[in-house]
């Protein structure tokens, strides 16, 4: 303990302190200020003192809120911990002031020189005093003599003077003794801290706060599980921050003048990754540390089922990969990396029903199951429901679709933006065109793929294995037919067997300015899209084998500028792209 005590003597000597003598404060306190204070206020409540105490540096901070330097913990911190994520409990430190703060009295405080305190006495002998508590912790009463109330708590104070009082006047004599100010007293705050040195507060200030104004713990070589209080050279009270974290433990402690609190240095340090609620590195309480140590704060998900850790050992390099039951009891070393993972495979998936049926909209099957074998557990009412035109929605074919239309526009806007202009005009035509072109991209990328997949046709349905998430589609009996798209009345309109194509285009006001009527989208009920002219003799022979059904879609697109040359063929892929992932006609 003396080489500990000769060393932080030597390392408190080497710290630049800014530090305000609060004694110098306290003097400027009248105890007529104080009088007239107290009988603003009343004479069972406390006084604000903060009014009179003129304060100022970096050791002081009386008022509501303090105010610290705009820098945060991590830039004071090493470089090397730009690539580790931060220590569990480095949020306590985090932002630029502090909260509302008390007036530091409270029951546990231990009264010490310098306190004022307000004295009523009534009945046989009357008397209203406020009186400092002298240098020997005594408080000095005419007829009364000291009274000895150093380190005696704010909640005996008035029993001790009352008792010391009454036996001098023993008859008829009331006393009440209120303690009315906290002597402001200097903390020292050493070891790896952002900003060590010597603070102001209160008796009653928390650990937190003196950390708080020393910049909090150096997240990179402070320990968070050893923090000592020394006094004298010796250690009155040690924390673990893991307690308080966890538990919300924080022991009361009343500081005195003078007092250090000394952050150790860090001690072994485990990476947490992957599946964990608490993904940070977290400091080991002991060499002997072991799994179950480190899942009790790093909390992993439910779903964890193995554990990766990488590290050294003293034989070298160790790489494990081991079932988290087992790595309850495995042997943590300092510079470890532990990766909780999800490696236990789903058997079973769930699958959503929509559209015309009866009975459950979502399926819990086994992984192969197929679309049959569930389809066979389904019930629908065939007068409702169009069995034969079912198609699937799947998020994988979603993705590829995204994925598709995202190549054919990167492809579209490299080939405008790049595209040689031989003289000044036909640079501006191309930087009309570009514009153009990416007022359509933006309108396509924000296309949402239905991520269809055709499964039925003629009225079979093809047993293709479903996947997790799929949308069962089981479309309605319709008599209807849809057209929408570039035509002047979209709507919908009853199926007539002998109509044609152009019939239904006719009754849908026409073909509008924008329309490209040489190609039409026909969107069918089992979401099959063909594209057919609107004169093709095919629509009308005899032995057509696409035609025309009750809840197909007619979507006729808009027909691409002829100004842009360049792009038209990669624009009019485009828009068929849309049309078959999205059954929308954008332009």
């Amino acid at each position: 303990m003396k080489k500990f005590s000769n060393f932080l003597s030597i390392s408190l000597a080497t710290i630049s302190l800014v530090f305000i003598v609060t004694a110098s404060a306290q003097q400027n306190i009248s105890e007529e200020q104080l009088r007239q204070a107290q009988v603003a206020a009343g004479a069972n409540q406390q006084v604000d003192i903060s009014q009179y105490i003129q304060s100022s540096g970096n050791s002081t901070g009386r008022g509501s809120q303090v105010n610290l330097p705009n820098r945060s913990v991590s830039s004071v911190s090493s470089l090397q911990e730009k690539s580790l994520p931060p220590p569990y409990g480095a949020n306590l430190f985090d932002g630029g002031f502090e909260s509302e703060r008390s007036d530091g009295l409270n029951s546990a405080y231990l009264v010490a020189p310098g306190d004022k305190l307000s004295i009523q006495m009534w009945g046989a002998v009357t008397r209203s005093d406020v009186i400092t508590v002298d240098n020997q912790g005594n408080l000095f009463i005419p007829d009364v003599g000291p009274i000895k109330v150093k380190d005696v708590s704010a909640s005996q104070i008035n029993n001790v003077v009352t008792r010391k009082i009454k036996s001098i006047y023993t008859n008829n004599v009331n006393v009440y003794v209120n303690l009315l100010t906290a002597t402001p007293i200097s903390v020292f705050v050493a070891g790896p801290v952002s900003r060590p040195g010597q603070y102001a507060g209160l008796a009653s200030d928390s650990l937190l706060f003196f950390l708080k104004r020393a910049g909090g713990i150096d997240s990179y070589r402070g320990s968070y599980r050893s923090i000592k209080v020394l006094r004298n050279d010796r250690v009155i009270i040690e924390y673990d921050l893991y307690d308080f974290l966890k538990q919300g433990k924080l022991e009361a402690f009343s500081f005195k003048d003078e007092d250090v609190i000394f952050v150790e240095e860090q001690g072994p340090m485990v990476t947490v990754e992957g599946a964990a609620r608490y993904p940070f590195r977290f400091e080991l309480k002991d060499e002997k540390a072991q799994g179950r140590d480190l899942m009790y704060y790093a909390r992993p998900l439910s779903k964890s089922s193995h554990v990766a850790v990488t590290g050294n050992r003293e034989n070298g390099f160790v790489s494990v990969y081991l079932p988290i039951d087992n790595f309850s009891q495995f042997a943590m070393s300092d510079g470890d990396t532990v990766l909780f993972n999800d490696d236990i495979r789903p058997q079973v998936i769930s699958v959503q029903i929509s559209g015309s049926y009866e009975g459950p909209s979502f399926y819990t099957v086994e992984k192969d199951t197929r679309l049959l074998d569930l389809l066979s557990h389904i019930e629908v009412d065939p007068k409702q429901a169009n069995y034969g035109a079912i198609y699937i929605k799947r998020q994988s074919v979603v993705q590829q679709q995204k994925a598709l239309l995202e190549e054919s526009l990167q492809r579209l806007e490299r080939s405008i933006f790049t595209a040689p202009a031989s003289s000044s005009g036909e640079a501006g035509i191309r930087a009309q065109e570009a514009q153009l072109v990416t007022q359509f991209v933006a309108r396509a990328r924000s296309v949402v793929p239905l991520g269809k997949v055709i499964v039925s046709e003629n009225g079979k349905v093809a047993n293709i294995r479903l996947e997790q998430g799929d949308e069962i589609v089981i479309p309605a009996q319709t008599d209807l037919i849809q057209v929408s798209g570039e035509v002047l009345m979209p709507q919908a309109i009853v199926y007539n067997p002998n109509a044609t194509l152009t019939d239904y285009v006719a009754w849908s006001g026409g073909f509008s300015d924008r329309a490209d009527d040489e190609r039409i989208a026909i969107v069918h009920a089992n979401g099959l899209t063909d594209f057919m002219a609107s004169d093709n003799e095919i629509w009308f022979s005899e032995e057509r084998k696409n035609k025309l059904a009750p809840g197909d879609q007619i979507l006729v697109l808009p027909k691409v500028d002829t100004k842009l040359m360049q792009t038209i063929k990669d624009v009019t892929q485009i828009v068929y792209q849309i049309a078959i992932a999205a059954n929308v006609a954008r332009d």
